[in-house]
């Protein structure tokens, strides 16, 4: 699936977020950080929330969207991010449509338990909504920095 959406247009959606409703056409003519995790207030999850909101103000300044999406629902995030003082909008996709269209939503196995769930994943998104970069099976030590490179090569 990520071979087919690297240089592709990304799928289009509409989500509840923290902040309203997102949708990503709007968001247009700004490079979209958008990245997906299993669960809020889990540890690796937590890590990497908190590696985006200290990276937020470099990242915001040159005009970067950060946008988070799991399956946990509205009043979850809106926990989390005042727990951890998050300054970007997480959504909620608590069906997992959009999780699907990206190609993240897959089948895990945990202890012999099998369950389906997010695969921590980022797409960097271009201002034309092309998808520029996808990280799979994020490692979360360092991942911010690379995703923070990655946008100045989409910049150049």
């Amino acid at each position: 699936m990520e071979e087919a959406l690297l240089g592709q247009e990304a799928p289009d959606f509409t989500l509840p977020g923290t902040d309203g409703p997102v949708h990503l056409k709007d968001l247009r003519g700004k490079v979209v950080v958008l990245y997906f995790y299993p669960r809020d207030n889990t540890p690796g999850c937590t890590t990497e929330a908190c590696d985006f909101r200290d990276a937020y103000q470099e990242l915001s300044l040159d005009g970067v969207v950060v946008l988070g999406v799991s399956t946990d629902s509205l009043a979850s995030h809106q926990k989390f991010r005042a727990k951890h003082q998050l300054p970007f909008p997480l959504l909620s996709d608590e069906d997992a449509t959009v999780a699907r269209q990206y190609g993240v939503y897959k089948q895990k196995n945990m202890y012999g338990k099998v369950t389906w769930g997010i695969e921590r994943s980022t797409f960097v998104i271009d201002a034309d909504g092309i998808i520029r970069q996808v990280y799979r099976k994020v490692r979360v030590p360092g991942h911010v920095e690379a995703v923070r490179r990655e946008i100045q090569k989409v910049r150049l």
